[in-house]
């Protein structure tokens, strides 16, 4: 019997290239998104077995949702040997503008409050069963605060922090967790940013890498390492030179304007 795997926001970019990367591995699929006619017909132009996947609707940023699809996931596949939790979204904001604090809100409903609602499910089964794999997708933006991307910086240090404490909490149950924070991958979340991305990283290069990282048994990584290093530096600068350094950076774009 093939391992399994569950991955959310599976209709497109880094979702997609991991689940055609683990499925190359021979792992059977649960995959996940809103948009389930763009995962079907990815699996069909891919080729997939159709015994080897199936495909799921859920919208995470609605707890009772992705719990939900969690629960058929485990009465029609049983429980999985690898959660990702990759949903996403990556939208500017401005503070000042009412409208904006509902993109944050719904921002963290995704990014954060989905992430853990995609875990919640799976958490017991796992630890009765003395396995499993973990994942949250965070991001390097999440190591360091960038203006005009207060939702989504923010969003991915909450991944971060809380992916550090699941971890503590299921070391005993056997149960692993691993953080993995991609650089600047060319995806739909990317390819609209209007500032230079150094290191862009193609979807499938990417999922290798995670791939490679979660099988080593790695609890944190940043793809591509050099951007760690980056992460790193920006980190350790005084908040006087971080601040000059930034000033004028042409900001993520908004959805209420520009």
């Amino acid at each position: 019997m093939s391992p399994l795997i569950f991955i959310t926001g599976a209709s497109s970019g880094i979702g997609q290239a991991l689940a055609w990367r683990y499925y190359q591995a021979g792992f059977s699929l649960a995959l996940v998104a809103r948009r389930t006619d763009e995962i079907q017909s990815w699996a069909q132009t891919r080729g997939l077995d159709a015994s080897r996947y199936r495909i799921y609707g859920a919208d995470v940023a609605i707890i009772d949702s992705i719990t939900a699809t969690a629960r058929k996931c485990l009465e029609a596949q049983g429980v999985p040997d690898i959660v990702i939790a990759n949903a996403g979204v990556s939208i500017g904001i401005d503070s000042a503008v009412r409208d904006d604090l509902d993109v944050l809100a719904r921002t963290f409903a995704i990014n954060n409050v989905g992430l853990a609602a995609t875990f919640h499910a799976f958490i017991d089964p796992m630890s009765l069963r003395g396995s499993g794999v973990l994942v949250g997708i965070g991001s390097v933006a999440g190591i360091r605060g960038l203006p005009g991307h207060g939702a989504y910086c923010a969003s991915k240090a909450g991944v971060i922090s809380y992916c550090e404490s699941l971890r503590g909490e299921l070391r005993d149950a056997g149960v692993k967790v691993v953080t993995i924070c991609p650089g600047y991958i060319d995806t739909p979340l990317t390819q609209k940013n209007r500032y230079a991305m150094p290191f862009l990283m193609q979807p499938h290069v990417f999922a290798d890498k995670a791939f490679t990282a979660i099988e080593a048994g790695a609890t944190y990584r940043v793809i591509p390492w050099q951007m760690g290093w980056v992460a790193k530096g920006l980190r350790l600068l005084p908040n006087v030179i971080f601040d000059k350094v930034l000033s004028g950076r042409p900001r993520k774009r908004r959805v209420t304007g520009d």
